[in-house]
């Protein structure tokens, strides 16, 4: 059937469904997350010839939208997910939304009733289109077969470029089903759609002299960075001048943990070092970040003393939550090497800045207030302990995908991330039972890595059905299930600020599911360990397990709780570092 791997070429008589899936083949699509059903089904007959798409056939769209979205931040590219109308795209709504929060492309194609039936409330007729219009970057309805590669390539490029992000294409029946002729467009004309990628000039130069008179300055690295691929222009830029560096939930794995300037996260549950950093700053330098609440804390009260430089290729973001004095708008990559290349030619003038005293000061509470956790008194095992070990043997180079919850924060603190791509979560969003799928994508779009889904009792039990995927379609993810038999982080607050009423947030996941039963009954092969002597055997197993998908229930303290925490609502000033202990700030006055 020619070049396009079983669908006809260019030019070529056809249905609106061949034209589709030749669009997305010529888009550059490889692997496509979907699951059939009436509207798109279509679609899914010339599918079956293709060559060039491997579909993998989820058991449930969530799933389809969170496996693209670990496909899209484990490789970089669009991610690709398929549903159908109704009840299949609404069901797309939710990573459609994490997408939006967390600038990950992709694709969304979903099938559509018939156009003559769109608006009669026919049987699984959703306006998806405007359902999603607030949480994707931009949205089609197709009803013309003409139109369907052009809408395809649009798609694809709007995901992909400025600020990425989610695009759906919305496409009816009819229109998949009448005949066309498939032309792929030469170019695209997106009137008002013109990201701006290079930084102003005169804005770089200004950025670069309120660096130099800056004596308490922060590169505050936010997941921008990481899409741009921008590590090691940001490592360039820390080294060469010095300045302390944190990286936010989104950020992890842009700058090593290892270097002796990296302070850690910054936020609600971030190190103390990082917090203090922004507190106590008289210059923000912000790359790729948006000022989250999360982050911020009371904004009122948010670095008070601070002048702020805020890059980002969204202008949108600039100025939103925090003023700032020196706005850039451009590609973090070109932004931190244009900065690179403006401070070097200050240098060479003799003009740098002077670190010293901040350096130390920082360097002083890293050290007095390092991340750590009190081992259980009655031997059991500690959650953080889990994570620390399976940092170490898994190593730096696997892809670390978390749920949302208190393993998430225990995941961001005690595994360590060296490099760009190895941590992959739910930031903005919060979206429980986002691991799983996005794992799977994930290794997906990386088969040679090894990939860790590190996920609560209460988030695992939202998702796990994609483990029947993986086992039949041979993506050997491997799970850490952090199992305390609760909705840990709800329960936290409960015993914080609920006078420890747990109202509704028992589990009781020990008892059931029984997790390991879970993963065999899956085609998995399912551990389990509650000792922490038992912790490295039980890792080291299931590092040898490549063939087929391994599940591990580690049953861990009841407990535990994520500290440091800056409680909602409040003043980064008033971060605790342990829950007896008054705000580390007014005992330090730092």
């Amino acid at each position: 059937m020619g070049d396009t791997g079983g669908t006809p070429g260019a030019g070529t008589p056809m249905t609106g469904a061949q034209s589709l899936i030749t669009a997305l083949e010529h888009a550059g699509a490889e692997n496509v997350f979907g699951i059939p059903g009436g509207a798109i089904l279509p679609a899914y007959d010339p599918l079956f010839d293709s060559t060039k798409l491997r579909h993998i056939l989820v058991r449930h769209e969530q799933g389809a939208g969170h496996a693209a979205q670990g496909y899209a931040a484990a490789t970089g590219r669009v991610g690709v997910c398929m549903a159908t109308s109704g009840p299949g795209a609404t069901n797309l709504v939710t990573p459609l939304a994490d997408a939006h929060m967390d600038s990950v492309p992709m694709v969304a194609v979903t099938g559509q009733v018939a156009s003559s039936a769109i608006g009669t409330d026919a049987f699984q007729e959703a306006d998806i289109r405007g359902i999603t219009m607030p949480i994707t970057k931009h949205n089609f309805l197709v009803t013309d077969p003409a139109e369907i590669p052009r809408t395809v390539a649009e798609a694809f490029y709007i995901a992909s470029t400025g600020r990425p992000g989610p695009v759906l294409v919305d496409v009816s029946k009819d229109a998949m089903q009448a005949q066309t002729t498939f032309r792929w467009p030469t170019e695209l004309n997106l009137p008002g759609y013109r990201p701006v990628t290079r930084p102003h000039a005169k804005q770089v130069r200004e950025a670069a002299r309120l660096i130099l008179e800056a004596r308490r300055p922060v590169l505050y690295v936010g997941g921008g960075v990481i899409r741009a691929g921008a590590a090691q222009e940001l490592r360039v830029l820390a080294e060469s001048t010095g300045i302390p560096v944190l990286t936010t939930l989104m950020a992890r794995g842009a700058f090593p943990d290892s270097h002796p300037q990296h302070l850690g996260m910054p936020g609600m549950h971030g190190t103390v070092a990082a917090v203090a950093g922004l507190q106590r700053s008289d210059l923000i330098i912000s790359l790729g970040a948006r000022f989250d609440d999360r982050v911020t804390g009371n904004l009122d009260s948010f670095a008070p003393n601070a002048k702020v430089i805020h890059a980002d290729i969204d202008p949108a973001e600039i100025g939103k939550n925090r003023h700032a004095d020196v706005p850039i708008v451009g590609d973090c990559r070109e932004v931190i090497a244009d900065l690179v290349v403006a401070l070097q030619a200050e240098a060479e003038q003799g003009r740098q800045g002077d670190y010293e005293a901040w350096v130390e000061f920082l360097a002083g509470v890293k050290k007095k207030y390092p991340l750590g956790y009190d081992k259980p008194a009655d031997g059991s095992l500690a959650p953080q302990y889990v994570l620390e070990r399976l940092g170490k043997i898994a190593g730096p180079d696997s892809i670390y995908v978390a749920g949302v919850g208190q393993h998430q924060m225990w995941a961001t603190h005690f595994i360590g991330y060296e490099k760009p791509g190895t941590w992959i979560n739910s930031g903005g969003l919060g979206t429980m039972g986002f691991s799983v799928p996005a794992a799977m994508g994930a290794k997906v779009g990386r088969p040679d890595t090894t990939v860790w889904s590190i996920d609560g009792d209460g988030c695992f039990q939202m998702t796990n059905q994609e483990l029947a995927t993986c086992a039949i379609e041979g993506i050997p993810i491997k799970v850490a299930i952090i199992n305390n038999e609760s909705l840990g982080m709800v329960r936290q607050w409960q015993t914080l600020f609920y006078n420890e009423r747990y109202s509704n947030t028992d589990l009781q996941s020990k008892r059931i599911p029984d997790f390991v039963k879970l993963a065999d009954a899956y085609g998995c092969v399912g551990l389990a360990c509650e000792s922490p002597d038992d912790v490295d055997a039980t890792i080291n197993k299931a590092m040898e397990i490549n063939d087929v998908p391994v599940v591990v229930d580690f049953r861990v303290h009841r407990d535990a709780m994520v500290w440091p925490m800056v409680a909602a609502g409040t003043s980064n000033d008033d971060i605790k570092f342990a829950r007896d202990m008054a705000p580390v700030f007014e005992e330090d006055d730092i």
